[in-house]
């Protein structure tokens, strides 16, 4: 198996960056592959290596765009703290890197599923929406435990403290395992990811609004969680979801927690694969 070190540089060399301009800044987008567009959005406290383990499998059969969302990674903060202020840029470059009327399909995880519900409602372009452990449906979350604050440890350079910290978090509110059973991928993702987080997503993310935006999108909506997910109860937020819409399909995956493509990846790759080809 490739080191995770291996793997992030393998995906970078295969990437086409670019780096798309709007009026207060730039947005960083990666692409890979070749065919149909699908744009994978990433969650809170993530960047675009929230897809690691699905990039290269997409890209076989999509051209696959990820971006860093305004404020997360290598892309520019937006002028605000709200959601318009991040949807708006994430859009305008959206439309400037592939065309504004160009089809495309969509697939977002945990915040960047509210992100990609109301990027599919604005724009009817959008075929399959694909949204894994969302966020904002408000409904019950069940936690595991309480997170550790790392960023002190992080500012007096104490390096141990820090992957204490951040393994004992994933452990609680990403994945199902015990903080000893991360991998070194995860811890590195992750790690990286808070570390260069500049947008407060979390009370965003808990306000709601993901039933509206999905009432308001044209085509089929797939809704999928893991089944330990900490951030809902599954069987329940999905038939809520599903309800009210024309043509949604939820999933429910075994033997992973929120971070679900991640943890199972040999699960949602074929999910999605299938699901993008209609």
């Amino acid at each position: 198996m490739r080191t995770d070190a291996a793997l992030i540089d393998t995906l970078s060399a295969q990437a086409r960056t670019e780096r798309v301009a709007w009026a207060g800044g730039q947005v960083c987008w990666r692409g890979f592959g070749s065919g149909t567009p699908v744009v994978l959005v990433h969650g809170g406290h993530g960047s675009w290596l929230h897809w690691v383990r699905n990039i290269e499998a997409l890209a076989g059969q999509h051209t696959v765009w990820v971006p860093d969302l305004p404020g997360f990674g290598d892309s520019d903060a937006p002028e605000g703290e709200g959601l318009a202020s991040l949807l708006a840029p994430t859009r305008s470059t959206l439309d400037a890197l592939i065309g504004a009327q160009t089809p495309l399909q969509l697939v977002g995880f945990s915040f960047g599923g509210l992100v990609a519900a109301h990027l599919a409602a604005q724009r009817p372009q959008v075929r399959r929406l694909a949204l894994l452990g969302s966020g904002g449906h408000q409904g019950p979350r069940r936690p595991r435990g309480e997170l550790v604050n790392w960023k002190p440890a992080w500012r007096a350079g104490d390096a141990p403290a820090v992957e204490r910290a951040m393994r004992h978090n994933l452990a609680m509110h990403m994945l199902s395992g015990a903080p000893d059973e991360i991998d070194a991928l995860a811890l590195r993702v992750h790690t990286e990811a808070c570390v260069r987080t500049r947008f407060r997503s979390k009370e965003i993310s808990r306000a709601g609004g993901l039933a509206d935006a999905l009432a308001r999108c044209a085509g089929p909506t797939l809704l999928a969680w893991g089944e330990h997910d900490v951030t809902a109860e599954p069987a329940t937020i999905a038939a809520a979801l599903a309800a009210p819409l024309r043509d949604a399909h939820t999933r429910t995956v075994a033997g992973a927690g929120h971070w679900v493509q991640y943890e199972r990846a040999d699960a949602i790759n074929p999910l999605l694969l299938s699901w993008l080809r209609g």
